[in-house]
């Protein structure tokens, strides 16, 4: 029962509810310390995994504080489940809390990505709950004296619509100041002068049902799921003694970058050692002991979360084929890493699913799913996490038959989770049939073939290069002006190496829809870099202002540019789609750009000391195409390694060179062609849209014509089975109970047969047909659910079939067939 006290109006709080909420590490749990004026929270190196209430009496007020998991990143990032729960913190305190307390630190910066995560989050709890909601800046000292509205203003547009969103309610604590007390009575009464205004956050009726009903639903799954799982296992475990005892262990750790593989195996080791955040490569063996019986434990480079295996880079796919040959015979079990603190949706599965079968058959069964980062699962089952987080987890745990086991990382000291691994591995290889999975040695002969393949035309490519610059050499000279224009897709680098060039941050990391240029004094000459909008690696999801923007960035320099860097990074494949969209848009500037260009290869740490001509031989043919139209004109960086300072200097080399060979010219595109090319662009692209709806429409008209035929067909075999059952005798009434039987089904499948058709007549997603005849306006075939139409043909398909009138119905009709020619010869025989 909520105080009359805590309406809008009243004057005094004799109880005060805060919830504090805010990304990790921004010092929540160490200011609700401050708050209550003890250390209720436990902060420093210990995360907040689960949401934490403490009461104290401070200054005559009873306070509630409410401490919150923070979160790692975006919305689409975050575990259904912590999503859910976040959505449940106002229940914590209530009737509900008096503000919450949004936690910034003052010594990181507040960046769009930022505020990208502060508004996402702030979705799930309504609109409404902005009025409720005082930003709390951390780490005042930062400041050294200055004021926070200084501080606001100087920091950029995403803290400053913060603020704004926060009504200017804003508070400085220093939390190392923990024992003054005038901070912490400044911010009691602005909370207090919150709740005059505007009374206490409540959390919508439905919305708690409903979270709860799921959380509920979940937990009934999880309890099935569990016990399935430890009937499992006992089963594996009892064809144990019936297997052959491992004089050692061998295993191949996959999974997708960042997930805590290396860290799984130090873990699985008992070492301490972190990773240095750089990926893994290659695929090293590791050997040692871990309790039980010789390991051996390969690691192997991860592919990108939600890429599918088509665009991973060659190389990694030939290190992960790679794998079970460097444990040999080869391994017992494959351990699939999955971040248990990170969302999997539909495509985190396809991805996981395509790398995996690059190993070939069997390589299900004898999968493990390993999910890393257990310390952030809280007080719940993995079990929850599981069914919690939706079909695509479900599913890949099922596909595994519920092998499945929790590591801490953190936690390397713990070796029960380890003994428990090693004897799930175990199981694994007794369930299936014992012994260890067998590579293919083909498989080891095709890598092997084509790795000498790939070494000699990296040396062929090197000599073109080496005699080509050679001989361009002694003509070139230093420029005083550089003039550059980036062009790539999406996440390739090229802010990160415009940044890089210039040795400074100017350029945005994030996604940016504007082209920016920057200049600056670099290795003796000055340098102007232009920045472009990326574009999607699906050609029909470019826009027209999004081109118009990126070939706009030409204009940014009358006078021309001296090189035009197509982007390209070397962790991510490039096909046949990336090759269309650089086509597509590069093609804009005309085929005079092509003397102008150089193709920039980012993310060189990826390399792992081979040589790029490496790269190159083994990639896909479309990026062979991309060198040789640049006629051999490319270079790597290494952002992550700036102080490596040549890789600068010798790409203003390449480009002096290649200023040579033009005559000195700079490429400035005429811009009356490209808006003409890029008119033609958009004429064909919307032309072929109205093609696509006027196909669409065709096939919606046939497909109705075909179901009402088919309803016919239906309404004349009900009339011949209702003619045949009044022509019964009442000996035959078990048949006449199957022919009742067959009647109600075969009204229940006329009523949803007309309800389909009323739906598609105003539906627009009508290509069951268009997707047999045109595949290629359907991009998810595999993922399209069985439509009602087709459930009725699986019916009908399956209803006995028989020559013998007296004991069932006959019929006898194809799913294949086509409507028309359904049930002409049992509506014949029924009519005699």
């Amino acid at each position: 029962m909520e105080s009359p006290r805590e309406e809008p109006g009243s004057t005094t709080l004799t109880e005060v509810r805060l919830v504090l909420i805010g990304g990790r590490w921004s010092g929540k749990s160490f200011s609700g310390n401050t708050i209550l004026r003890r250390d209720l929270l436990e902060c420093g190196r210990t995360r907040t995994a689960q949401t934490e209430v403490r009461h104290a009496r401070v200054e005559g007020r009873q306070l509630v504080v409410v401490d919150c998991p923070g979160w790692s990143g975006y919305l689409a990032e975050i575990p259904e489940v912590d999503k859910q729960r976040f959505k449940l913190n106002a229940s914590a305190c209530p009737p509900g809390p008096h503000a919450f307390l949004l936690v910034v630190p003052l010594d990181t910066a507040f960046s769009a990505g930022s505020r990208r995560a502060v508004e996402e989050h702030m979705k799930l709890l309504g609109g409404r709950a902005w009025r409720h909601t005082l930003l709390l800046f951390t780490c005042g000292d930062f400041l050294e004296g200055g004021t926070i509205e200084r501080h606001i203003e100087s920091e950029g547009d995403s803290l400053r619509w913060l603020t704004e969103m926060c009504g200017n309610r804003y508070h400085v604590f220093h939390n190392k100041e923990k024992g003054n007390l005038r901070q912490v009575q400044g911010l009691l009464e602005k909370v207090e002068e919150m709740a005059r205004r505007g009374g206490f956050y409540r959390l919508d009726e439905a919305t708690l049902n409903g979270v709860k009903e799921k959380q509920r639903e979940a937990g009934e799954r999880a309890k099935e799921r569990k016990t399935r799982a430890e009937e499992q296992r006992r089963q594996r475990r009892e064809l144990i003694p019936g297997i052959k005892p491992f004089p050692e262990l061998r295993v191949v750790l996959l999974g997708s970058r960042g997930v805590g593989k290396t860290s799984l195996g130090n873990t699985i080791f008992g070492s301490k050692e972190r990773g240095d955040g750089r990926g893994t490569t290659c695929s090293p063996a590791r050997r040692g002991l871990a309790g039980g019986p010789p390991l051996t434990v390969v690691d192997t480079p991860g592919w990108w979360k939600s890429f599918h295996v088509s665009d991973t880079p060659e190389a990694t796919k030939e290190q992960l084929r790679l794998s079970p040959f460097l444990c040999p015979p080869g391994p017992h079990a494959f351990l699939l890493a999955i971040d248990a603190d990170a969302s999997f949706g539909a495509k985190h599965l396809d991805a996981a699913a395509s790398h995996l079968e690059l190993l070939g058959e069997g390589v299900w069964r004898r999968t493990v799913v390993v999910f890393t980062r257990g310390d952030w699962l809280g007080d719940r089952g993995v079990e929850v996490h599981i069914e919690g987080e939706g079909e695509a987890l479900r599913s890949l745990v099922d596909r595994c038959e519920n092998r499945y086991h929790v590591m801490d990382n953190k936690n390397a000291d713990d070796g029960k989770q380890v003994a428990e691994l090693l004897e799930k591995i175990t199981e694994a290889a007794a369930a299936d049939g014992g012994g260890h999975f067998v590579p293919d040695q083909e498989e080891l002969l095709r890598i092997e073939r084509r790795r000498l393949s790939v070494e000699e035309a990296a040396e062929r490519r090197q000599s073109q290069v080496v005699a080509k610059r050679k001989a361009l050499r002694d003509a070139t000279s230093e420029l005083p002006e550089i003039t550059i224009v980036m062009l790539g897709q999406k996440t390739c680098g090229k802010s990160a190496t415009g940044n890089h060039l210039l040795s400074k941050e100017v350029f945005p990391t994030c996604e940016t829809g504007t082209c920016q240029l920057e200049w600056g004094g670099v290795a003796g000459r000055s340098l102007t870099v232009i920045d472009t909008p990326g574009w999607p690696s699906d050609p029909s999801a470019c826009t027209e202002t999004r081109d118009k923007e990126i070939v706009r960035g030409l204009s940014l320099s009358p006078q021309g540019v001296h090189a035009v860097l197509l982007v390209v990074a070397l962790d991510q494949g490039f096909g046949d789609d990336q090759r269309a969209a650089l086509e597509d848009h590069v093609g804009l500037l005309g085929a005079g750009v092509w003397r102008h260009a150089v193709v920039l290869f980012t993310h060189g740490d990826s390399l792992e000391g081979r040589p790029v001509e490496e790269h190159i031989a083994l990639e896909n043919g479309a990026l062979r195409w991309l060198v040789d139209r640049c006629e051999n004109r490319y270079h790597v960086v290494n952002n992550a390694n700036r102080a490596e300072s040549p890789q600068a200097a010798e790409l203003f080399q390449k480009i002096e060179e290649m200023a040579v060979g033009n005559g000195g010219q700079l490429f400035h595109p005429e811009a009356g062609e490209v808006h003409l090319r890029m008119q033609e662009k958009f004429a064909s692209t919307r032309l072929t849209e109205v093609l696509k709806q006027r196909l669409e429409a065709e096939f919606r008209r046939r497909e109705l014509e075909l179901m009402e035929g088919f309803k016919e067909t239906l309404l004349r075999l009900q009339g011949s089975a209702r003619s045949r059952s009044k022509s019964l005798t009442m000996e035959k009434k078990k048949v006449g109970k199957e022919e009742e039987r067959i009647k109600r089904t075969l009204c229940l499948e006329i009523e949803k047969l007309d309800m389909e058709m009323k739906m598609r007549k105003s539906s627009v997603d009508m290509q069951s047909s268009m997707d047999i005849l045109f595949p290629e306006f359907s991009r998810a075939e595999a993922a399209t659910p069985l439509r009602p139409l087709q459930k009725v043909l699986g019916w009908l398909a399956k209803l006995p079939v028989g020559g013998d009138m007296d004991n069932q119905t006959s019929l006898n009709f194809s799913q294949t067939s086509g409507y028309r020619s359904l049930l002409d010869s049992d509506l014949k025989n029924l009519d005699e």
